[in-house]
């Protein structure tokens, strides 16, 4: 006696074959068309106990037939196939009412399994409201196998208050995977509250979390609320918690307990309502077997771990994120560039420690330094040989250092007109192409420091944070994810 009957919608003969015997080897009765009508028909007439469907179709488009199925049969669980593995395909398939997205190709042992998994799980819903989007790029970029993982998870997690921690080496985009479980989850129309634990001296953590009360400590002159009523009725972002001294882990750990705190100085509780995202590049179990951080907050805090993979284990994805920061910088005004495929693969051939963020500013310097349309592979090659002699991004320079470095900056900027005379408008490009590369060269040398900064390029402090202000410079943290 067949498990089930599982109906299969895809154009593709040779993916309506594979499914067929795979589910029919399992146990199952499966029923394959080539089109949206013929699926909503069978479904229309009460028949199939799992759908299975390609998104992209020749009469109609699965996310937008999802709906009406839903409508007429609320508890049939639909699984949604797609070869455009992005992060909005898992999103939508989600918010659509999907039981579940499967990124093509796909493993036919997990086919089954979760096919097998939507017979035993009857009724399963999702929220099926899509948020609003204000640009079509995406948040996060890849269709490597690990990130697929990763869209999936996130997917999952978009409807729900579910504590998250996210882990992976500088760099990755921590901060970005939790913008994504804010924005596209129910709580987006409330506040988005960051806080670096690693950028914040020790002694002012607790009031910078939870606010102080006039007259606390030796300074406080006024009230000022702390990140958690920042952040009331939104998502609360604490960036390398595995920096929070212990002091500050215990009251936390009374927030996530109680639901409530206490501002320093005040003496009444404060109910608070916010989903807490954390993030570290740190090993939380080994600081745990060191006294460094405490084994209660962590179980509190994991309650939905994400790894988040180096760049390293995600080689494929660097060509779309080189053509990503690409038109980035080209919306910036930096230029607009192509790059040959052999710059792809040279860039793909770098061990890329710094990950995505690393890569990220090895393009915005492609496109700032060099003059050609084209970047070519003996471009990059030189680039990446330059950079390596350069001090480290993040890294903490001497004005001596920068002074060099800004040096070899301004003399390959320039040779890059060769013999010829420089353009007409040459101050607005050197202002464009050189300045803003300048200061984000200093922040990230003094990691983020904008007194330090200010210091290492003779500005003045507020002259400095005008010019990140109109040249809409993004200031990286210390240690930031």
């Amino acid at each position: 006696m067949a498990r089930g009957t599982i109906l299969i919608a895809d154009d593709d003969t040779a993916i309506r074959t594979v499914l067929n015997q795979a589910l029919a080897r399992a146990g199952f009765a499966p029923r394959a068309t080539g089109n949206a009508a013929t699926l909503w028909r069978w479904v229309s007439q009460g028949e199939g106990d799992v759908v299975i469907t390609d998104v992209v179709m020749p009469d109609e488009n699965a996310f937008d037939l999802i709906p009406r199925m839903k409508k007429l049969r609320p508890d049939l669980p639909i699984i949604v196939m797609s070869a455009q593995n992005t992060l909005m395909t898992a999103l939508t398939a989600a918010e659509k009412g999907a039981f579940e997205y499967l990124p093509k190709p796909f493993d036919l042992n997990e086919v089954v399994a979760v096919v097998s998994r939507a017979l035993s799980e009857p009724g399963r819903k999702r929220q099926t409201t899509t948020p609003e989007r204000e640009t079509d790029e995406l948040p996060l970029i890849g269709r490597s196998l690990p990130m697929q993982d990763i869209y999936r998870v996130l997917a999952r997690l978009t409807q729900s208050d579910l504590t998250v921690m996210i882990n992976g080496e500088s760099g990755t985009g921590k901060e970005l995977v939790a913008r994504v479980l804010h924005d596209y989850g129910k709580r987006r129309h409330g506040p988005f509250v960051a806080i670096n634990m690693a950028a914040i001296p020790r002694e002012l953590i607790e009031s910078e979390l939870f606010g102080h009360e006039k007259g606390a400590f030796t300074g406080a002159q006024t009230r000022t609320p702390g990140r958690f009523e920042q952040a009331e009725g939104g998502t609360l972002f604490l960036d390398e918690i595995g920096d929070m001294p212990l002091e500050a882990q215990t009251r936390l750990l009374r927030v996530l307990q109680q639901g409530e705190y206490t501002t320093v100085g005040g003496r009444t509780p404060i109910k608070t309502n916010v989903r807490i995202i954390a993030a570290t590049h740190r090993d939380l179990k080994t600081q745990i077997q060191q006294g460094l951080f405490r084994e209660d907050l962590f179980y509190r805090l994991n309650v939905v771990p994400i790894r988040l993979p180096p760049l390293r284990e995600r080689l494929e994805d660097v060509g779309d994120l080189v053509r990503h920061f690409l038109r980035q910088a080209a919306r910036e005004g930096l230029g607009q560039k192509s790059i040959e495929s052999a710059a792809i693969e040279r860039l793909k051939a770098h061990p890329w420690p710094g990950n995505v963020r690393e890569l990220e500013n090895v393009v915005r310097r492609l496109v700032a330094l060099y003059t050609q349309d084209t970047l070519t592979a003996q471009i990059v090659e030189q680039e990446l040989a330059d950079s390596a002699s350069a001090p480290p991004v993040g890294g903490v320079a001497e004005s001596g250092d920068l002074g060099e470095a800004v040096e070899r900056y301004l003399s390959r900027y320039f040779s890059t007109f060769g013999n010829d005379l420089p353009p007409p408008g040459l101050y607005d490009r050197v202002i464009r192409d050189v300045e803003k590369p300048l200061l984000s060269a200093a922040l990230a040398a003094t990691r983020g420091n904008q007194i330090r900064a200010a210091e290492l390029l003779g500005l003045n402090r507020n002259t400095l944070r005008a010019r990140i202000r109109d040249l809409n410079i993004r200031v990286f943290r210390t240690v930031e994810g």
